[in-house]
């Protein structure tokens, strides 16, 4: 039983530092965007991006913070932000980025579960619901009649 324990944490670490990468992706995709936006709904979009950076770079950290307490190694590379020619396609590219989480967050639960943490469980969780708003909102902004 040790060695699937220990194979399962493995896993987990894994798992957590590929949800880091997408975490500071995430970060930076914002970043890019709310500087970048452009067009008649710049101001509104700008603050959308801006107000994802808080929740995004939370997750980053105590995600980091878990990786190192479960014996792993924080160190990732970050892949480049999605390129977009225009800001609904800038909103769809967070809408995928933000469907994509919640589904490894799901998969984290899962595994956290498995070895007994449920402290990261719950955590992870609240991470969902966190991912789950960001996706609605973007959803609700591609819902609308816009150009640009």
């Amino acid at each position: 039983m040790a060695v699937k324990t220990g194979q399962q944490k493995s896993a987990l670490i894994e798992g957590l530092r590929t949800d880091l990468v997408h975490e500071c992706q995430a970060v930076t995709m914002y970043l890019t965007y709310a500087a970048g936006v452009k067009g008649i709904h710049r101001n509104h979009l700008a603050e959308f991006f801006e107000e994802e950076i808080a929740d995004e770079l939370k997750h980053a950290k105590y995600l980091a913070r878990k990786i190192v307490a479960l014996g792993g190694d924080p160190r990732v590379s970050v892949p480049d932000v999605p390129q977009a020619n225009s800001a609904r396609e800038m909103v769809e590219n967070v809408l995928q980025a933000e469907e994509e989480t919640i589904q490894r967050y799901v998969e984290r639960i899962k595994q956290a579960e498995a070895l007994g943490d449920y402290g990261l469980s719950n955590d992870l969780q609240d991470f969902v619901s966190d991912e789950t708003r960001h996706k609605e909102e973007a959803e609700l902004l591609l819902a609308g009649n816009w150009t640009a």
